[in-house]
């Protein structure tokens, strides 16, 4: 089964840091990640972009982040990461990835993990 997994969420302090991964992995392959997004939900609203990162390596982050959160991608490990500093607790959310994979002969887009979540409380 091909699949993203995210990982490194928690509970921390306002103005603490975490850092979010994202693995992809398949069945017998080894996936690259072509870009990439992290986004995050509240409750029962929308799904909002984080941060993102195309094949070139442009990265793209919302204003609520700029300057605090940094996307950044690991091709020998197929994993992206989100470097999140300053927390606030308005960062709380439930934190998903979505990736484009590719592999010799073979690719999928949109592949979406399960999320992971953070919280943001004293």
């Amino acid at each position: 089964q091909v699949q993203v997994v995210e990982s490194g969420g928690g509970l921390v302090q306002p103005g603490g840091s975490l850092r979010l991964s994202c693995a992809a992995s398949g069945p017998g392959i080894v996936f690259s990640i072509d870009a990439a997004g992290w986004y995050r939900q509240v409750s029962a609203k929308q799904r909002d972009l984080v941060a993102s990162i195309t094949k070139g390596g442009s990265e793209n982050y919302a204003d609520s982040v700029k300057g605090r959160f940094t996307i950044s991608r690991d091709n020998a490990k197929s994993t992206v990461y989100l470097q999140m500093n300053s927390l606030k607790p308005e960062d709380t959310a439930l934190y998903y990835c979505a990736a484009d994979l590719s592999a010799p002969m073979i690719e999928y887009r949109e592949v979406w993990g399960q999320g992971t979540l953070v919280t943001v409380s004293s």
